[in-house]
């Protein structure tokens, strides 16, 4: 992967900033659908994951700002990569560990790496 620039590793500040997006479009669902529920705040987050990551090649806070979310091997995400990846950035943990390359270990796991669109 190049250092800089479109298909470099996404940089902490924008992977961030798409999580809070993420985070409060969820947010939005739960307060006007079941009154700000915790859990289902935490289970309209992980199915946007789902949903938008293998059809759109990110979620809709990767996308608005500039992230994509690919495979290794170079090859579909499929669906299994973004439920593994997803399941374990809700556990919240595997999310703060990243290593030299940028990459948490969630994305370790699911083989896949947020890149720069």
């Amino acid at each position: 992967m190049p250092e800089s620039g479109p298909g470099s590793a996404a940089r902490p500040g924008r992977r961030i900033l798409g999580l809070l997006i993420d985070w409060a479009i969820a947010t939005l669902f739960s307060f006007a659908f079941f009154r700000d529920d915790a859990w289902a705040t935490l289970g309209l987050f992980a199915l946007l994951q789902c949903l938008f990551i293998p059809t759109i090649g990110g979620s809709i806070g990767h996308r608005v700002v500039g992230l994509r979310l690919v495979a290794l091997n170079g090859t579909w995400i499929g669906l299994w990569r973004p439920l593994v990846r997803t399941v374990l950035l809700c556990v919240v943990v595997p999310a703060l560990v990243w290593d030299s390359d940028q990459r948490g270990f969630h994305d370790k796991v699911a083989g896949t790496v947020l890149i720069r669109a």
